[in-house]
């Protein structure tokens, strides 16, 4: 395994920040749109199925759309 250094914790840290930035904004957008308590909804599994076959078409998208720039 490899040994961690300065420059892999300051990585880490910029990737915990913009995580929490990121997730901090969704969560409170989220809330602004559907309103309610979150750990009280039901149907999340389901919910959280559809977020993740969304993701799969974007990051696919996103893929065709860089192998078509670089051809």
């Amino acid at each position: 395994m490899c040994q961690m250094d300065s420059e892999h914790y300051e990585h880490l840290d910029d990737i915990i920040d913009e995580f929490t930035e990121l997730a901090t904004e969704k969560y409170e957008k989220g809330q602004l749109e559907h309103g309610g308590k979150l750990w009280k909804k039901s149907g999340l599994l389901d919910m959280a199925i559809d977020e993740a076959i969304d993701q799969v078409i974007y990051l696919i998208t996103l893929k065709q759309q860089i192998e078509k720039r670089n051809y």
